[in-house]
Order: structure tokens, then C-alpha cells, then sequence
């Protein structure tokens, strides 16, 4: 009795080992990209296009980039690396502290407004804290000898394999935004005392920004797994946003964020009007998945990458605020997480084939460029 208990034990070992080892690949097999609905189907780059640019390959995970005033490239990589791309050239730094753990790790990132003087910038990981992983975001000084003077800014954000969120940026307020995943535990996103689930608004220093609406670094809750943020030509703050997941996916979101504004999660999804619940302007569907990404503004138009989607999507915001939504490129480049409007005008995208939810591709991962003219054209 006692042997068949440990042969049954042992192969429960054993099944767990290989579905963690092949997770990605069943993840895949089990959720596969799907195909946009014809009403929504955009522009493919075209047979042979020279429409896509490579600026750097053999990344791995990349998952946020900024550019320095000289237009140099700073790359997080997710495993752990911040790498500078400065045509040929490139550096890699090793931060600190991070745990490369499911969906965490090395993530977002953000240049001081001030950086072209004080050469700082911020970084969003996953570590260990007190009681098991946190995410927090650090800073640094980025001098000619590499980065020195690491301060933690803010610290025990609730952390968990999935659901860590992790994109940083600077508002036209001088304060720096951050956006937080539930951590799998959707009882964070609507209590105003976490930091889970949320959008965070907060000095230089890390401190909660004068005006806050509960008085701590919270700007808005109800946030499920934001991972983009930007701003568009009015100073308004968009979020795309990860909706619900596994075999009821679908459902994902594009928000016009609010100071104070509860976005629902998880008790109202779709377009739910119920007091004090500010619905989407826009979500994927209860059938279709995005998963989306980082995203940029160009001429009224909130451009964001899609993970499982495959796609870079396309929203034109109208003066009523709603919203068409178009796909292009779908499984051209794979999984993009990355979409950054450059200095010079150009639309950079950023792949994410190699974590463990990708087809990897010969190359990848890479940073591509693009002329953003394109979705002008008839």
C-alpha cells in the first residue's frame, strides 16, 4: 500500500514537473491565438513589404523601451537585464533583486522628465519582500560607468506569477504613473488601502502625488491587469487592460482613466452602468482576445499591441469618445507588448515570442520600426 502511495505521488511530481516545463506550449495548445472577427479585420504589412524596420534582435522578453536624448535605446529585458542600444552597440545591465517568476520580473520603465540633467530613471520588477514576492519600483542614476545611487521608491505592491501589471510613466503633471495587477487576488482591485489593482500616481520620490483621491498613492482602482498607459493630445489618460482569462477570456478593455474612478473589477465587466463603476469605452468582446499591451497616441488614435491577439490594434477615438477598433498585422510579428511613438516619428513595436506563450521565431525577440503614415493611407 504504502509503495503504490509513492508511485502515485511520484507521478503527480512528475506530471507537475512537465506541465511547468510545458507550460507555455499547453497554454497554446489550449488557448490558441485567435482569428479577428471580420468586421474589425485592418491592414497586413503586404507580401514582401519593406514596411517593418529591425532595430535590434535577439532580445529576450523585452518588455518596455524609452528613449535617451541622443535617441539611443533603453531596453528592459524581462529575466532581469536593462540593455542600451545605441545602433551597433549594445550594453547590458544587470538589475537587482529581480525574480523572473511567471508574468514578473524586469518590467516597465520610465526616464525622469528631467533625465537630459539628472540622468535618472525608474524600473518596475518583481522581488522578495516580507512575506513572499512583491513588485516595486526602483530608481537609478545612469552614469557613463553603468547605473548607481538604486533607491526603492515604492514598495510592496502585492506581486503573484500573474496579474503584476508593471507599466510606468511620466503624466504632463510632472507625477509618475504606475499601473499594478490584482495579483490573482481580485479582492485587491476595489479596496482603496492596496496597491493592487490599481493606477498609482506618485512623486519623483516615490511619496503619494498632492491630490490624490483617497489620500495614499492610489489615482484609480477596479483594474484587473493594466499593463499600457498614455496620454493623448488633450492630456487625457488612456489604459488598455487584460479582462478575464482561461477558458472564459475575452472581455478585455480600453479605459479613459479618471481620478477616484472604480473601473469595476471584478464584480462588473462589459458595459455595465452601475453607480460609482465607470465602464470601458471600449473592451474586445466576450468571444475575442487582445491581451493587450503598451500603447501609444498618434493623431487621435490610441495604437496598442496584443499578446494573445497577435495583432497591433487600432482605436480612433471621435469626439464622443467611442470607439472603432481595428486590427492589423495579425500573427505577422507574433505577440507584441511593446508600442512606443519615437522622437523621430516612427512607430517602434516590440515582440514577445519568447515567453513561454510564443512561437519563437528566428531572431526573436525584436524591436521593429514602422512609418505610423501607414493607417493613412486609402
Amino acid at each position: 500500500m504504502q509503495v503504490r502511495v509513492l508511485r502515485v505521488l511520484a507521478a503527480v511530481l512528475v506530471l507537475t514537473l512537465i506541465g511547468y516545463l510545458f507550460r507555455g506550449r499547453i497554454q497554446r495548445w489550449a488557448l490558441p491565438p485567435q482569428t479577428p472577427p471580420a468586421d474589425v479585420a485592418g491592414r497586413s504589412s503586404g507580401a514582401g513589404s519593406p514596411l517593418f524596420t529591425l532595430v535590434a534582435g535577439e532580445l529576450e522578453v523585452p518588455w518596455e523601451l524609452a528613449f535617451l536624448p541622443d535617441s539611443s535605446m533603453l531596453i528592459t529585458e524581462r529575466p532581469g537585464r536593462l540593455t542600451l542600444i545605441a545602433g551597433p552597440r549594445r550594453r547590458s545591465y544587470e538589475i537587482e533583486g529581480v525574480r523572473h517568476v511567471g508574468e514578473g520580473g524586469l518590467l516597465g520603465l520610465a526616464l525622469h522628465p528631467g533625465f537630459a540633467q539628472n540622468r535618472l530613471l525608474y524600473v518596475y520588477l518583481t522581488g522578495f519582500g516580507g512575506s513572499g514576492f512583491r513588485n516595486r519600483v526602483v530608481r537609478y542614476r545612469l552614469s557613463p560607468s553603468g547605473l548607481e545611487d538604486r533607491t526603492v521608491i515604492l514598495d510592496d505592491i502585492p506581486a503573484a506569477p500573474f496579474h503584476d501589471g508593471g507599466r510606468l510613466g511620466f503624466g504632463p503633471d510632472g507625477f509618475l504613473y504606475v499601473t499594478t495587477g490584482d495579483a490573482t487576488d481580485p479582492s485587491y482591485s476595489p479596496a482603496t488601502q492596496s496597491l493592487a489593482g490599481k493606477i498609482l500616481r506618485v512623486t519623483d520620490g516615490g511619496k503619494p502625488a498632492p491630490g490624490n483621491p483617497f489620500g495614499n498613492a492610489v489615482y484609480s482602482l477596479g483594474h484587473r491587469n493594466p499593463e499600457g498607459l498614455v496620454w493623448d493630445a488633450r492630456g487625457r489618460l488612456w489604459a488598455t487592460e487584460h479582462g478575464r482569462s482561461g477558458m472564459e477570456s475575452g472581455l478585455d478593455e480600453l479605459n479613459l482613466i479618471t481620478a477616484g474612478a472604480n473601473y469595476g473589477w471584478p464584480y462588473y465587466q462589459r458595459d455595465a452602468v452601475r453607480p460609482g463603476v465607470t465602464p470601458p469605452v471600449v473592451h474586445s468582446g466576450p468571444t475575442y482576445t487582445w491581451a493587450p499591451s503598451g500603447a501609444a497616441y498618434w493623431k487621435d488614435r490610441i495604437l496598442f499591441g496584443g499578446l494573445r491577439g497577435e495583432a497591433l490594434y487600432e482605436a480612433q477615438i471621435s469626439e464622443d469618445a467611442k470607439m472603432n477598433v481595428r486590427v492589423h498585422f495579425h500573427a505577422e510579428l507574433g505577440r507584441i507588448r511593446i508600442v512606443k511613438l519615437g522622437p523621430d516619428g516612427m512607430l517602434y513595436l516590440g515582440t514577445s515570442n519568447r515567453d513561454g506563450r510564443g512561437d519563437a521565431r528566428r531572431g526573436d525577440d525584436r524591436i521593429v520600426r514602422m512609418d505610423p503614415e501607414f493607417f493613412q493611407r486609402p
